[in-house]
């Protein structure tokens, strides 16, 4: 058992008999929180059932050898915990929050719906409706489509470029087979990490991982390989939208999730549009301009590479005025290095919003469980911390002028036809 330790929150990494890995937080609270984390999303679908994934996410709880679908609601809703799953395009995450004391309840509950699920044909059929609705509801939700459809516009025919909620035609498609195909693929032990962070000793948690998880022994010669993404090119396009409001994403390619360049690019996302009423484009487009209600930028990050986006929303009539001013203060950034006070400032703004995000331990949790699933450490909230302290203003400068530049930008935009 190798353990890596964090000033506040010590966790261990241990790997399970079966080849499962486990990471673990011994915590002193009355609430645990377990999640098993598998290294499969919508980028790992057949390319003619796009959905599967999340499909299989919806489904996977609606029994088992031994339980009814309500049963499986009913096991920790009646002592008070919580439920939960979700897909991206590159994971699928299954997972509880609990009293401390209810560890075997949960583990038990969670082994037996990956490794029991029976996926009844009547229900795949009546979840194939509560999907298309969930589809419906997303391209009635303008803000809320923009950011998926603008991923299809990134990365055009690849992988990434699926909806994760696939469309009507695929989802209609998926048949119990194709289910228990992708499960039997992808759901193995060297593609899974449990990750847990709650109140019970770490030999005692890992006998109950190696009691309950046992069971899990797919084995594959080798696992499905990745198709990376390589062919990028700048896209404009305008879609005639009759909102109240346009809706504008600009973005660009930027850095994998294990780069190192992460953490200068994360500092400068959060300076140019974080969550802060002082980012560089709220300052100059609504305080200043009062040009748009809603600006924000997001950096997400992927196995083999990464986007940065730029959202506002704003008049119809006031949109060219919006893009030429984002463009200018990007240009601003990569030509003027920070100054000493203004990184200081960059970096405590961010360390503060990562410290307080941290506060939420299932969202730590299930960070904890991706830095497993994709590498042999956890990353702790106090050693991310240390590295944006590292971070430069030459590095923050260089980064900049590597993913701001203006013409490899694409822009998606929902307005009128004025």
């Amino acid at each position: 058992m190798q353990t890596y330790s964090s000033i506040n929150m010590p966790h261990s990494i241990i790997l399970l008999q079966n080849g499962i890995k486990l990471v673990h937080q011994e915590v002193n609270s009355p609430i645990a929180h377990f999640g098993v984390l598998v290294n499969a999303g919508t980028r790992d679908e057949p390319d003619s059932l796009m959905g599967l994934a999340h499909f299989i996410e919806h489904t996977i709880f609606k029994g088992t050898k031994k339980r009814k679908g309500f049963q499986i609601l009913k096991r920790l809703e009646d002592v008070g915990g919580e439920l939960n799953a979700s897909t991206s395009k590159e994971e699928t995450y299954f997972h509880a929050s609990f009293l401390h004391q209810d560890y075997p309840r949960t583990l038990e509950l969670l082994a037996d719906i990956l490794f029991n699920a029976t996926f009844p044909e009547k229900e795949i059929e009546k979840e194939k409706d509560v999907i298309i609705e969930e589809i419906n509801y997303y391209k009635d939700t303008p803000i809320e489509f923009l950011f998926d459809d603008f991923e299809t516009v990134i990365f055009q025919n690849h992988q990434l470029a699926r909806n994760i909620l696939g469309t009507k035609s695929t989802i209609a498609k998926i048949k119990q087979k194709d289910i228990i195909a992708f499960i039997h693929r992808h759901y193995t032990p060297e593609n899974m990490v449990l990750s847990s962070i709650g109140n019970i000793a770490t030999p005692k948690l890992v006998k109950m991982c190696n009691n309950y998880f046992a069971a899990l022994k797919y084995q594959h010669d080798e696992l499905p390989k990745r198709v990376p993404f390589t062919d990028y090119k700048p896209q404009f396009v305008k879609r005639n939208k009759k909102n109240a409001q346009a809706h504008i994403l600009l973005g660009n390619l930027a850095y994998p999730y294990k780069s190192e360049k992460k953490y200068p690019f994360l500092l400068l996302s959060n300076l140019i549009g974080g969550p802060g009423m002082s980012t560089r484009l709220n300052m100059m487009l609504r305080e200043k301009k009062g040009l748009g209600y809603s600006v924000e930028a997001n950096y997400s990050t992927f196995s083999d590479t990464g986007l940065f986006t730029i959202y506002i929303g704003c008049d119809h009539n006031e949109v060219d005025k919006c893009i030429e001013l984002t463009y200018k203060e990007l240009e601003k950034i990569r030509t003027n290095k920070l100054g000493v006070l203004q990184l200081q400032y960059a970096k405590k703004q961010l360390i503060g919003q990562i410290a307080i995000a941290g506060e939420s331990k299932l969202a730590e949790m299930l960070a904890n469980g991706r830095s497993a699933l994709h590498g042999d450490e956890v990353e702790t909230i106090d050693e991310t911390i240390q590295r944006i302290e590292n971070v430069t203003a030459n590095e923050i400068l260089q980064v900049a002028n590597e993913i701001l530049q203006k013409e490899q930008f694409s822009t998606l935009l929902y307005a009128k036809n004025i």
